[in-house]
């Protein structure tokens, strides 16, 4: 989700026209007369506005070197300049970030290959003279140096949003109407970005200061992932750095966007919350509002130290590459984006494992939205208590933490089981590479006493796609329920897993499938961008007979900006463009429990439940197909009339039994 916006301009006779009255109404800036100016380019070479007097347009691009949406588009405004300046139209890039330095605006050119000026504009004096504020934000001039077109490059990305491609080339389509005599058709449009990062007068007088109180909220809340070499694209320790970003930080904070956490404080407590208290959130807007005085530096506290490479507290027993040679994410990807790659390694395991910690690495950040690592046991195996299949080992999004387990408990992956990666990439404009790799941390079979696994709670009828999601439906539900456990155990932490149109996830505990329970975790506002693996503070017990209940939200109209098209149902699928329903949790059995699982129960529960159209947990005689009723009556064992999971689940059994004999 980064946006960059590009700023072209047109022709005098279409940039009088758009400049009207009504126009000027809606954006102040339309009309406006830029005057020349002098800036230093990244090798201290002197740029005049002037210099470009003879061009039809310029486009001057409000850029800076770390913001997520201004990363995004360096390349493709230099493929613009390309188009357009055979066509008397000159480009200007324009660096105003007080923590901008002349070193990082150098790199930033290098990376994006870009040919035109690149400007440093110290004390920000030209930003204010146009009435720049955000980075990328685009001005288009005509050769009065009026402004005909302010906003951004297109909306392909945005704040909370990622689209595969642009649906409209905001830039473009003005440069091309200009150049061809004719009015902007939209010469206004909002830019979404990063606040300039602007010189201030502190408040001397200010008692919230950075060396005081906001360093230390920093370093608990955010540097851990704000530093050099980590996930988030600009370091939060250093204030100089922290102070050019004030206003973007106050912005994100008041907008909930950071620190990332989305699940509802009225259900649960959670050892990972990242969430900031009212009081936390004071202090920034305070710190800001006085121009985010840096106060006395003897007054710092201690750097915090953190782990380089590995996040796990000690080196990984075994690391396994997703392939043996990088795998090439293109530039672009169109429509579709990049399919999930799925890549099976075979890490050679001839007894059992048992996984007390794990950590999946992505081995370029910049592409990498998510990594989900299963353990595939070999055919007839079985590792999973609430269900079969592939086990679910350890994930990575952004902002997520490795996984070490409670002392005694662990995971158990079978001999012979094979690792899958499901590799999830975004492209970023230029061609990328990645090879990511897991770390695992083993111990001792005799060291653990609880069974670790990771259940799933998905609607089966929307997995066989007998239904999908309406087409411009902004609250679409879908409900589904586990197996009954047929064991004692506790819940260790929850991930709600949904695709781009996902809209909210929740979780309850019931005594039986069809009433309501008691809610375990509830998130309100699910994005995409950000599965968290919600760890709780304290083990949720759940006893034998008892359901995990999950209730998920779609938005699949034209209100949800990640939307790819509103107007198409939405079936289940693996891809992005498709949906996924699934509540994943973590559960933890006492081991001896643990092997004596009882998966004819699994299995009856399912087949109770794709007849039970009443949901009450049972199945009647009526609701049962005519061809099945011989086995409806030979599973009723108290001639009830009514087939319960237990009744099934010992038909089942027995009937296996004289098989096996």
């Amino acid at each position: 989700m980064r946006c960059f916006y590009y700023l072209i301009t047109g022709m005098l006779a279409g940039c009088l026209f758009t400049a009207t009255a009504s126009a000027k109404s809606k954006d102040s800036l339309l009309g406006k007369q830029v005057q020349n100016f002098t800036l230093q380019d990244f090798r201290g070479k002197s740029v005049q506005l002037d210099d470009q007097r003879e061009q039809k347009l310029v486009v001057i691009a409000f850029l800076g070197t770390e913001c997520p949406l201004a990363k995004l588009y360096g390349g493709r405004l230099q493929k613009l300049a390309d188009e357009f300046t055979s066509q008397g139209v000159a480009f200007y890039a324009i660096m105003s970030n007080q923590q901008d330095s002349l070193t990082e605006i150098a790199a930033y050119a290098r990376k994006h290959e870009i040919t035109f000026p690149v400007l440093k504009d110290a004390g920000n004096h030209v930003a204010d003279q146009i009435g720049a504020r955000r980075t990328p934000e685009i001005f288009v001039l005509d050769q009065d140096r009026q402004i005909c077109y302010h906003g951004r490059v297109d909306d392909q990305y945005g704040v909370g949003y990622l689209r595969d491609e642009p649906q409209r080339e905001d830039l473009k389509i003005a440069l091309t109407e200009l150049l061809a005599g004719k009015p902007v058709s939209q010469p206004s449009t909002k830019p979404v970005g990063c606040f300039i990062g602007r010189l201030r007068e502190p408040n001397p007088n200010s008692k919230v200061t950075y060396s005081n109180q906001i360093s230390r909220l920093f370093q608990k809340h955010c540097v851990e992932c704000h530093r050099e070499g980590e996930i988030a694209p600009f370091a939060l320790n250093e204030y100089e750095e922290v102070a050019g970003w004030a206003e973007t930080i106050a912005e994100v904070v008041r907008d909930q966007r950071m620190p990332p956490w989305h699940a509802d404080p009225q259900h649960g407590k959670f050892a990972n919350d990242r969430s900031l208290t009212k009081e936390e959130k004071e202090l920034i807007y305070t710190w800001v509002e006085n121009g985010a005085p840096q106060g006395d530096p003897k007054n710092l506290p201690k750097p915090q130290t953190y782990v380089t490479g590995w996040k796990l507290p000690q080196k990984p027993d075994a690391v396994f590459y997703m392939d043996d040679k990088p795998f090439t994410v293109p530039a672009q990807a169109g429509k579709r984006g990049v399919k999930y790659q799925y890549f099976t390694v075979d890490p050679g395991f001839t007894e059992d494992k048992w996984l007390k910690g794990a950590e999946a690495l992505p081995g370029n950040r910049a592409v990498v939205h998510h990594i989900l690592v299963f353990a595939r046991p070999p055919q007839g195996k079985r590792v999973r208590v609430f269900g079969e299949g592939d086990q679910f080992l350890v994930g990575y999004v952004p902002g997520s933490r490795e996984v070490m387990l409670p002392e005694g408990m662990a995971k158990k992956v079978p001999a012979g089981s094979k690792l899958v990666f499901q590799m999830h990439y975004t492209p970023i404009g230029v061609e990328q590479q990645d090879r990511s790799k897991v770390g695992l941390v083993f111990t001792d079979e005799s060291k653990v006493t609880h069974q670790v696994v990771t259940a799933q709670v998905i609607n089966e009828d929307f997995v066989r796609r007998r239904f999908s999601i309406a087409a411009n439906d902004d609250h679409f539900k879908i409900e589904a329920t586990s197996p009954p456990s047929d064991r004692d155990a506790v819940i260790l932490s929850f991930m709600p897993h949904m695709h781009l149109r996902g809209k909210a996830f929740r979780y309850e505990l019931r005594k039986t499938p069809d009433q309501p329970g008691e809610t375990l975790i509830d998130v309100p506002a699910f994005d995409f961008n950000w599965q968290t693996a919600y760890s709780v503070e304290k083990p949720i017990p759940i006893q034998a007979g008892e359901y995990i209940h999950c209730v998920a939200h779609y938005n699949n109209s034209d209100s949800n900006l990640s939307n790819p098209d509103p107007n198409k149902e939405v079936s289940w699928g693996d891809q992005t463009w498709n949906e996924m329903m699934i509540g994943y949790f973590n559960v933890a059995i006492p081991k001896e429990s643990a092997e004596a699982e009882n998966q004819f129960k699994t299995i009856a529960f399912k087949l109770v439940r794709r007849r039970d159209k009443n949901s009450n947990g049972k199945l009647e005689r009526d609701e049962v197909p005519l061809r099945e009723l011989p086995l409806f009556f030979q599973a009723d064992q108290d001639k009830d009339s009514i087939v319960t999971v237990d009744e099934l689940a010992a038909m089942i059994e027995k009937t296996r039994g004289k098989k096996t004999e």
